[in-house]
């Protein structure tokens, strides 16, 4: 924990000088009803923000991912102590592999555009990869001074017979950086090819509406897959930040993306 409070010290100027400071919504939010992007950052690998509407667009509140490269979209404004409801899609392009579709939010993201390997930035995604819903990634990356922004969180966990860790209510609570872990259900015969299912996959079947909810409040969050809490952590640092939906080479949709304060 001091080496946390160290790098935020550290930090502090030049964050404040370049990064919007982290407000908590004081009613109902709702992220997609604009008329363009141009209040939203669009990334894309080797790009930047010079996408000129190859990877990203909007209409009619519904924001496309064309599956263009890697990156990600999302507003500018960084925000904690909120309760996040949104919906995806999957659309028809992939990235011509044979594994799953993979897309996810970018929860808490920190920093300068781009700031771990041009992909993205220091968060903690909510995996939306098919079988992988409501999985944590801790994604570490660099300040405007090129130090490590040291994402952390803890989670009570259990390892099942595949030897994987997921999140388990009660179990033994592991410190988490730079690696990813299971929700709690997530099949551990699961093969993450293209278009299947795990056994006891929530997410809603191809070329329906899944939506996930992500609840922070101080320094926990809470997932939510249609309803099912999935995976919670707790001691997540840093405790706010920017809300980013991710490209990651497949099409996919969102829509109905509403930002609330969340219930104490």
């Amino acid at each position: 924990m001091k080496n946390l409070y160290s790098w935020l010290l550290a930090s502090c100027l030049p964050l404040a000088a370049e990064t919007p400071q982290f407000i908590v919504p004081t009613g109902p939010l709702e992220l997609f009803q604009v008329k363009d992007l141009s209040g939203f950052t669009t990334w894309s690998e080797g790009i930047g923000t010079e996408d000129k509407g190859s990877a990203f667009s909007i209409t009619d509140g519904v924001i496309h991912i064309s599956g263009a490269g890697r990156g990600y979209v999302g507003p500018k404004q960084g925000y904690k102590d909120y309760h996040l409801s949104v919906e995806y899609k999957w659309g028809k392009k992939t990235d011509g592999g044979k594994y799953v579709r993979n897309s996810g939010l970018l929860i808490h993201a920190t920093g300068p555009d781009g700031n771990s390997g041009d992909k993205w930035m220091a968060s903690v995604e909510c995996q939306l990869a098919q079988g992988c819903e409501g999985d944590l990634i801790v994604i570490r990356g660099t300040d405007f001074d090129k130090k490590t922004i040291p994402v952390t969180l803890t989670s009570d966990t259990l390892k099942a017979r595949d030897n994987r860790t997921r999140w388990n209510p009660g179990g033994k609570p592991t410190k988490w950086f730079g690696r990813q872990f299971w929700w709690t259900h997530h099949d551990p015969d699961f093969k993450e090819l293209l278009d299947t299912r795990g056994r006891w996959d929530v997410a809603s079947p191809l070329g329906k509406w899944t939506k996930v909810e992500v609840i922070c409040l101080t320094d926990r969050i809470n997932i939510k897959v249609n309803g099912f809490t999935v995976n919670q952590v707790y001691e997540v640092f840093p405790a706010g930040g920017r809300i980013l939906f991710q490209n990651e080479g497949h099409e996919v949709f969102f829509r109905n993306a509403i930002l609330e304060p969340a219930k104490k």
